[in-house]
């Protein structure tokens, strides 16, 4: 029996001190076939308490393993399998509070996705998609909790964030885009009057500091008004296009 047991569980038996508890329905056979159709439990820190709970087909398929990550006696990881090799999902409670707020969902064993409750309001807010490779593609928020996603993020093929998309007023509609540079801001455009065009530009150099802010006063879809910033964020200098034709035609410094 205990050679049976350490086939399946992958050499488990060897480092880990095992415990279960079946029905013994009488004959070596019997109990060998049993041993598959029930829950393991396991204590793998040797404190002499349990830690995790494999449960087992009859076929000997696992289904579900159960972890206490944080050896409080309750369960805050849990593996669900959809077949013998392939994970469905994990569900996570991160702040161990006794109720998830976190699932992975998987596909070919490769996390496709992973839901949060970042509030513990049972709700999902936030969301992560990933390619097939396992890498993160795009993020979605919702960041005031009323079941609309408002911001959501994208990233490039080396995993670094490359823009990141908002609806400020929580109308809809996206009304503020910002494009980063190595995962630092290095511009902000803003929709101020809900037409859903840019009408106000935010500039930074590499460091993330704001240098430079253009404007379209009569929404026309160019910038007719800058400010100018030292690196104290202090406006030193002003430049306007008078006239509307993409040029600036007066200068001014405080």
């Amino acid at each position: 029996m205990l050679q049976f047991a350490h086939c399946f569980f992958s050499g488990v038996i060897v480092r880990k001190k095992i415990f279960w508890i079946f029905a013994v329905v009488g004959g070596c056979l019997a109990w060998s076939s049993l041993l598959f159709a029930g829950r393991m439990e396991v204590d793998s820190n040797f404190d002499g308490k349990i830690d995790q709970w494999h449960h087992v087909s009859a076929s000997g398929q696992v289904l579900k393993v159960e972890y206490d990550m944080n050896h409080n006696g309750a369960v805050d990881q849990v593996q669900i399998f959809k077949s013998e090799k392939q994970l469905d999902r994990i569900e996570f409670d991160t702040d161990h509070n006794g109720t998830f707020d976190q699932v992975q969902y998987y596909s070919r064993n490769v996390v496709d996705r992973i839901e949060k409750d970042s509030n513990n309001d049972g709700k999902i807010d936030w969301k992560e998609f990933f390619s097939p490779a396992g890498k993160l593609v795009r993020g979605e928020i919702d960041d005031n909790h009323n079941g609309r996603i408002n911001i959501w993020k994208f990233y490039g093929e080396q995993g670094g964030l490359e823009r990141t998309e908002y609806d400020t007023d929580h109308d809809g509609k996206v009304d503020r885009w910002d494009r980063f540079r190595q995962d630092t801001i290095a511009e902000a455009a803003f929709d101020t009057n809900a037409d859903q065009k840019p009408d106000q530009w935010q500039y930074f150099n590499p460091a993330g500091k704001l240098e430079r802010v253009a404007y379209d006063t009569n929404h026309d879809g160019k910038a007719d008004y800058w400010e100018f910033l030292d690196k104290n964020g202090k406006v030193i200098r002003l430049e306007k296009d008078r006239n509307f034709d993409g040029k600036p035609d007066f200068t001014q410094k405080p």
